[in-house]
């Protein structure tokens, strides 16, 4: 039972449910309407809210002494009076103007200079000496748009942030890439002003006075507050602590004091209290609602593990086809289950038909071989040219077949890598024609193109499945006939045609021409016929592109195969 889908089912509703109506109980208990509208729609959105304004208000002033009207902005939003004290203390502000009796729990310290997050700890709005002057931030500006129109014809996506110091960064969509430096560059954008190379000196001189090495230098900081190590650094130094100090000595001045926050509700919000009767009504309603939820959790998961159940034994005892009951899961799950009986009973036929072919495929030049070796050996044929020409072809025969297989099984293990380039077709497509008419003999191959496109394409896959089919047609061509190679453009898309005026291909046969080791005469050897992988590779290589392969023949008509690859066209 522990494993079981009904047990997990209702191990998983009871919890759930004994969750809730705990969760709920306790509230109803414990709050009031008002103390939860306050505590999540002003405690912690409106604690937030105050804790950022108030640190922001920090990081650009030097003093307490104009907070009171955002305190009073603030405690109209969230119905609560703020009080701000020192350190130690001592009031410094309120929202209402009077010093109140101060509870006996502070909201949060503020501290633009020990802030929670990332870059040491430092409010990034805390500028100070990096601040621009109002000329910089003018010309900060015409340099940003100028690299954002740069990038822009790059076709990259940038968007400007004006950061606390007056300064742009950009955001840009995806890796930085070379043309984003070369527009920071030609733009200035990243240009360090007067003022901020001064602060920047002043920063480099407490880091390294800070490590202990004032007179000789052994970091450098740079814009952003990274950093970099000098020659004369020893190995194994951090500075990152000292740069977050020097920086706080260094942006002191420019900061408001640390305070503390204090928040006082306004008035007491009503609590609420149950009786004996009312708690015993709750329990008994809790008790029926868990009671209600097991037995119905209970039926449900009987209902659904019983087909799951059935299935699981069927499987066990060997069935390969289930009867489908209902068009829900089970049901969808049992047809599915059918159809992969199905297909792996196809699959391993297809495997068996694919072992036997291979093994003859392979074993007849190999026995060829070893007959005429054997009969040279023994003394019965001379070992002149002829032989070793015929036992030459025989190898090369055998070299063929691997090949192919090989590019078939890279193909099936996604691992047929393609190098796309761009090319012209037309001077593709005629260096497959004059390597074909060579051994063409009597058989005449011409080219037929419709312009001169360029496409994104692997030259040398499409080279080859063209080659394949230019093969096969004049294989099966007559004697004084013509195969014409045909290029064109249909919308997006490159369709190269290979056209023959053999014998044809039957009806029957055509949905079958692009199997492994299947030929139309099943009497064909491979040396009438080929070794029956050169249109499967056909069909790998394109798909492989992201295209199709057809064949459409007329028996006594001739064949006709049509490639179409979606190529971007140049």
């Amino acid at each position: 039972m522990r494993s079981s889908l009904t047990a997990r089912l209702l191990g998983l509703s009871l919890l759930v449910m004994l969750c809730t109506v705990t969760a709920t109980t306790w509230l109803t208990v414990q709050s009031t309407t008002r103390e939860v509208r306050q505590e999540y729609s002003q405690g912690f959105a409106g604690d937030g809210l105050i804790v950022d304004a108030v640190l922001e208000y920090a990081a650009e002033n030097t003093t307490w002494t104009g907070v009171t009207p955002l305190l009073t902005n603030l405690s109209q939003y969230v119905d609560r009076q703020i009080v701000l004290t020192g350190t130690d203390g001592t009031f410094l502000a309120s929202s209402d103007g009077t010093q109140p009796e101060l509870p006996a729990r502070e909201l949060a310290p503020v501290d633009p200079l020990h802030a929670a997050g990332e870059g040491g700890g430092i409010d990034p709005r805390a500028v100070g000496p990096y601040r621009l002057t109002p000329e910089e931030q003018t010309l900060a500006a015409a340099r940003i748009n100028t690299a954002t129109e740069c990038m822009a014809g790059f076709g990259i996506d940038a968007a400007a942030v004006r950061e606390g110091s007056g300064r742009f960064a950009l955001t840009i969509r995806g890796a930085p890439t070379a043309q984003v430096a070369d527009c920071y560059r030609t733009s200035g954008a990243d240009a360090v002003t007067d003022k901020e190379r001064a602060a920047l000196r002043r920063l480099n001189d407490l880091t390294n006075a800070c490590l202990g090495h004032a007179d000789q230098p052994v970091v450098t900081v740079l814009p952003g507050f990274t950093w970099v190590l000098t020659a004369a650094a020893p190995a194994g130094l951090q500075p990152q602590r000292c740069i977050d100090d020097s920086r706080r000595e260094q942006l002191r001045p420019y900061v408001a004091p640390p305070v503390q926050i204090y928040v006082i509700e306004q008035g007491t919000a009503p609590a609420v209290d149950l009786s004996r009767a009312g708690t015993l009504r709750i329990a008994g309603v809790s008790g029926l609602v868990l009671a209600a939820a097991f037995a119905v959790t209970l039926l449900v998961g009987l209902r659904l593990s019983r087909p799951l159940r059935a299935l699981t034994r069927a499987v066990e005892n060997g069935e390969t086809r289930l009867p489908v009951r209902g068009g829900d899961e089970i049901g969808r799950l049992t047809a599915a289950f059918n159809d992969l009986s199905a297909r792996r009973e196809t699959v391993e036929r297809q495997r068996r038909s694919m072992v036997s072919d291979i093994a003859h495929e392979l074993g007849s030049p190999l026995t060829n071989i070893r007959a005429w070796l054997q009969a040279a050996r023994d003394g019965v044929a001379e070992a002149d040219r002829e032989l070793l020409d015929l036992l030459a072809d025989e190898a090369a025969l055998l070299h063929h077949v691997i090949d192919d297989l090989r590019d078939l099984a890279a193909a099936d293990a996604g691992r047929l890598r393609l190098h796309p380039e761009p090319v012209y077709v037309n001077e593709l497509l005629g260096q497959v024609v004059v390597a074909h008419q060579g051994r063409a003999d009597s058989i005449t191959i011409t080219l037929d193109a419709d312009g001169d496109p360029e496409a994104v394409l692997d030259p040398t896959r499409v080279r080859q499945a063209v080659g394949n089919l230019v093969s096969n047609a004049v294989r099966y061509s007559p004697p004084g006939g013509t195969v014409t190679v045909r290029s064109r453009v249909d919308g997006d898309d490159l369709v190269i045609e290979v056209a023959d005026a053999g014998s044809g291909i039957a009806e029957d046969d055509l949905p079958h021409v692009f199997e492994r080791f299947w030929r139309a005469d099943l009497s064909r050897s491979r040396h009438t016929g080929g070794s029956g992988l050169g249109l499967a590779i056909v069909r790998n290589l394109i798909e492989a592109h992201g295209g199709t392969v057809t064949a459409t023949s007329r028996a006594g008509h001739g064949s006709t195969f049509t490639i179409r690859l979606p190529a971007s066209l140049a």
